[in-house]
């Protein structure tokens, strides 16, 4: 093994070392090197697009559900308002509502991310696996954002008209 700092003298190496000793196989290791460096990023781009192709399945699946919630949201709303809550009392026990539901649920993605990334760097790789945390704890909290503005928005809708015009509509 030997390290040259070019290719072409790398080359004339290799043609030397075959014609002195024809019987030996040379091998250009960095070659090799650039082969596996090339796979190994397209790997990891199929890898970075399935999460964020994962990222915006669950963000479509999220507005779904408060979508198909806004029902309930709305007969709440109207209950609160009818005892005489304010529009920032109501608002602020749906962002409440909203910061829980995106807390639990990014605990729960990431939980699970962090262990199954555990599982692979030590059964697979036999590597020590050490989470990032400013970048994990930065994902936590655009999670739970994310979850509240896209659950605050959904209500802002019904809270801007009066509760008597809702049942007349819903009724």
């Amino acid at each position: 093994m030997t390290k040259v700092p070019s290719g072409e003298v790398s080359a004339r190496f290799q043609g030397e070392v075959v014609q002195k000793f024809p019987n030996v196989s040379v091998i250009d290791l960095d070659l090799v090197l650039k082969l596996l460096d090339e796979l190994l990023s397209k790997i990891g781009f199929v890898i970075q697009f399935m999460a964020g192709f994962s990222m915006v399945t669950g963000w479509i699946v999220l507005i779904s559900s408060v979508l198909t919630s806004k029902n309930q949201r709305i007969k709440e709303s109207i209950l609160l308002r009818t005892m005489g809550a304010s529009r920032k009392q109501i608002l602020a026990i749906n962002a409440i509502e909203y910061f829980f539901l995106g807390a639990f649920a990014a605990g729960a993605g990431l939980i699970l991310a962090i262990s199954g990334s555990w599982a692979l760097a030590k059964f697979t790789f036999d590597a020590a696996f050490m989470p990032p945390l400013v970048p994990t704890l930065l994902l936590f909290g655009s999670i739970v954002l994310l979850v509240v503005i896209t659950g605050v928005l959904s209500t802002r809708s019904i809270l801007n008209q009066p509760p008597l015009k809702i049942l007349r509509t819903e009724g």
